[in-house]
C-alpha cells in the first residue's frame, strides 16, 4: 500500500469512528426525551454561532494538540506515554510556582519564558525518569507511565494544600498569577491566547524532528525493529531516554499553556482528562505531528459543541464525557483493526515474496 492509499485508508476508518460514535452517543437521547436530529442541528448550529464560541474550540485544541503530541512522539518509538496527564500537572505546577515567585519581580515577558522553560524541565524530568526505567531494567512503560499520574496528582493535591495554597486558605488552589505573565490574546472578541500559536509550532518542529533529522530517524527505526536499529549502530536504549524526555517535555508545555493561557492559577482537578483525550487525538492522526492539529480540532468541536448542547437543551453536562468516549472507543477499535489489516498484509506480501 502506497503512502497515498494509507492516508485514505487512515481518513476513511477515522470518519467512521467519528461517525459511530456520535450515532452512538445520539441514541442515548431519546431516553432523555430529546429528538437527536435536533440536539445535533443545535449542537453544531451554536458551535459557529459567534466568534467568542467559535474561538473556544482553539482553545480546547491548545492543551489536546500537546498531550497528543507527546503520545505520538513515544509511539514513533514503539512506546506507550500513558501519563501524559502526570506530565501536564508537572508543567501545570512548575509554570505557576515559577509565575508567582517571580511574577512581581522580573519583567512579565523573562517571567513567561522562564515558566515556560520551567514547565517543560519538569515534564522532561519525569519523562526521563520513565524512559531510564524503561531502558535500565525493562520496565513496563505503560504500567510505570500510567502509574505515575497517581504519585503527581497526589503531590500537586499535597502542595496546592500547603506552599502553594491561596493566601486565605480556604480553597485548594494557588493566588492568580499576574497580568504581566499572562500570554497575550491574538483573536479580539474572544479566549484565544498564543498558546495556540506555541501548539501548533510545536507540532511542526516535532515533525521536522521525526521526519527530517538524524535524531528522528533513529526513533523511528527503533520504533520499527529494535535490532536493525542496534545491528546499525543505534541505541534502543538511549532513544528510550530522549523519546520520553522529549515526550514529557511538549506535556509539560501543554500546562504551561494552561496556566499561563487560560486558567491562570492552578487549582485541584484541573484538565483532568486531557491526557486521555491526548492518546485518543494521536491514535485517530496515526501519530503524524500534523495530523495531530487535526484531530485536535475535531475534539475541540465536540467539547465546545458538547458544552453548547447541554445549555442550550435538557442535554446533562455528562453529554460531552459520552460523546468524546464514544469517540474515542471507536477510534481505538478502528486502530485495532487498522493495524491487524497492516499485519496481514505484509504477512501476504512476505509470503508472496518468498
Amino acid at each position: 500500500m502506497n503512502n497515498r492509499q494509507s492516508i485514505i485508508s487512515l481518513l476513511l476508518w477515522t470518519a467512521l469512528a467519528f461517525v459511530l460514535g456520535l450515532l452512538v452517543c445520539f441514541s442515548f437521547l431519546p431516553l432523555m426525551g430529546m429528538n437527536p436530529v435536533e440536539a445535533f442541528r443545535t449542537m453544531f448550529g451554536g458551535v459557529f454561532e459567534d466568534t467568542f464560541t467559535m474561538g473556544n474550540i482553539l482553545v480546547k485544541m491548545t492543551p489536546l494538540i500537546l498531550t497528543g503530541l507527546a503520545f505520538a512522539f513515544t509511539f514513533k518509538a514503539n512506546l506507550y506515554n500513558i501519563g501524559a496527564q502526570g506530565q501536564f500537572y508537572v508543567g501545570c505546577t512548575c509554570a505557576v510556582a515559577t509565575s508567582l515567585a517571580l511574577g512581581e519581580k522580573l519583567p512579565g515577558k523573562l517571567v513567561i519564558i522562564l515558566a515556560m522553560l520551567s514547565a517543560m524541565a519538569g515534564g522532561a524530568a519525569i519523562g526521563f525518569v520513565i524512559g531510564f526505567l524503561k531502558a535500565k531494567f525493562n520496565a513496563n512503560e505503560f504500567l510505570v507511565s500510567m502509574m505515575s499520574t497517581y504519585v503527581i496528582t497526589y503531590i500537586m493535591q499535597l502542595l496546592l494544600r500547603t506552599v502553594l495554597q491561596e493566601k486565605k486558605h480556604e480553597y485548594i488552589k494557588t493566588d492568580r498569577i499576574d497580568k504581566s505573565v499572562w500570554l497575550s490574546k491574538i483573536l479580539p472578541g474572544t479566549a484565544v491566547t498564543s498558546g495556540i500559536v506555541i501548539s501548533v509550532v510545536t507540532a511542526i518542529v516535532v515533525w521536522i524532528i521525526l521526519y527530517k533529522t538524524t535524531f528522528g530517524f533513529r526513533i523511528r527505526v527503533t520504533g520499527q525493529n529494535m535490532d536493525a536499529a542496534r545491528l546499525s549502530g543505534i541505541n534502543p536504549k538511549m532513544q528510550f531516554m530522549a523519546a520520553f524526555a522529549i515526550s514529557g517535555a511538549i506535556a509539560g508545555l501543554a500546562g504551561f499553556c494552561e496556566v499561563n493561557g487560560m486558567q491562570h492559577m492552578l487549582l485541584t482537578g484541573l484538565d483532568a482528562d486531557v491526557g486521555s483525550y491526548g492518546i485518543g487525538i494521536a491514535i485517530m492522526a496515526n501519530a503524524n505531528p500534523i495530523g495531530v492539529i487535526f484531530s485536535a480540532l475535531l475534539f475541540g468541536t465536540l467539547q465546545v459543541g458538547g458544552t453548547v448542547l447541554s445549555h442550550s437543551t435538557d442535554a446533562p453536562a455528562s453529554i460531552i464525557d459520552l460523546m468524546l468516549g464514544f469517540v474515542m472507543l471507536f477510534v481505538l477499535i478502528s486502530f485495532f483493526f487498522r493495524r491487524k489489516m497492516e499485519i496481514a498484509r505484509m504477512k501476504k506480501k512476505k509470503v508472496g515474496e518468498e
